[in-house]
């Protein structure tokens, strides 16, 4: 890989950091999270950080899901890839807006621009075969054969209810690689990569074209990391380390992990692909390609963490 910047970084904001658990999700209560995850970011970029920001979207997509079902038959159908980019932005528009007053508070000069993003994915991925992702509502049994009608492949989740699973393919890279950097370089912090990106493929004749799908936001943050030349990659989520035997009586908070040692916990199970596994995955990738360590903490305790008081450390 190119060069590392020492003072670049990729901060991924899990999707807590934006609607929280027992949020009913509104505009006005996504405002008041992004005002205290967004405090960690800001003192970041007054100590004089390069940064990309990426963010999920899990709560947001599944809400554009519901209207554009209840506005079947009133309004043409809007395919996956181009609700992601619809998130994308209006979840950039937010943070952007967020970000700008809170750095004006605290007296930080920074541009801020919310950039969308294309990851491009292989046509012949395998996960395009084999959709693993849920999405959008919960639907009844009885709806099931109204739904696979559409096209759609329709799995039970954990007992809820019935949801809709779409292909999670592997992302290969940015499309506007040459952009961040460019922004980057130009002194911008980037808004970028939400939800993973939108996803597109290359036809035979080189031309981009949506694939329905979803993005692990993660892995894509770790890509978008190693392309930008990052030399960090801070993962903030719910917990404020990563544990073994996590939600048990054993629980073992970690405060550092190798490589080796994550991709040994990985291969026995320790961290599952529906919680930490991807996170841990991209930590790995991102310092095999040249990165030099990641910071896996709560959303609202980056700074704590960087001053060593809690956090996870993958480092080689």
């Amino acid at each position: 890989m190119g060069r590392r910047h020492a003072r670049r970084v990729v901060v991924a904001l899990g999707g807590n950091a934006i609607t929280r658990p027992g949020d009913r999700g509104t505009v006005d209560e996504d405002y008041r999270n992004l005002d205290r995850s967004l405090e960690g970011v800001a003192r970041l970029l007054g100590a004089g950080y390069e940064l990309v920001l990426t963010h999920g979207n899990g709560p947001q997509i599944g809400n554009q899901m519901i209207r554009v079902e209840l506005a079947r038959g009133e309004a043409p159908d809007l395919p996956l890839d181009l609700m992601g980019a619809d998130i994308q932005g209006g979840l950039g528009y937010m943070i952007e807006r967020t970000l700008r007053n809170k750095l004006r508070a605290h007296g930080v000069a920074a541009r801020v621009c919310c950039m969308l993003s294309m990851v491009e994915v292989n046509w012949d991925d395998p996960a395009l075969e084999e959709p693993t992702k849920f999405v959008g509502p919960f639907y009844a049994a009885d709806q099931v054969p109204e739904l696979e009608a559409r096209g759609w492949i329709v799995r039970e989740d954990s007992g809820r209810g019935y949801r809709r699973v779409v292909p999670s393919p592997e992302p290969l890279r940015v499309v506007e690689q040459q952009e961040l950097v460019a922004l980057l370089d130009a002194g911008v912090v980037v808004i970028s990569g939400g939800g993973g990106g939108i996803p597109v493929a290359r036809t035979e004749t080189g031309e981009l074209t949506g694939v329905e799908g979803v993005i692990d936001k993660d892995i894509a943050s770790a890509v978008i990391a190693l392309a930008i030349g990052a030399s960090e990659l801070f993962i903030l989520t719910g917990v404020e380390k990563v544990c073994l035997d996590y939600g048990t009586g054993r629980e073992k908070p970690l405060d550092a992990l190798s490589v080796r040692e994550a991709r040994s916990y990985l291969s026995s199970g320790e961290f599952p692909a529906g919680s930490m596994g991807p996170k841990i995955e991209a930590a790995c990738r991102f310092i095999e390609g040249g990165g030099s360590r990641v910071l896996i903490t709560d959303t609202f305790r980056l700074t704590d963490a960087l001053e060593g008081k809690t956090g996870t450390f993958i480092t080689g």
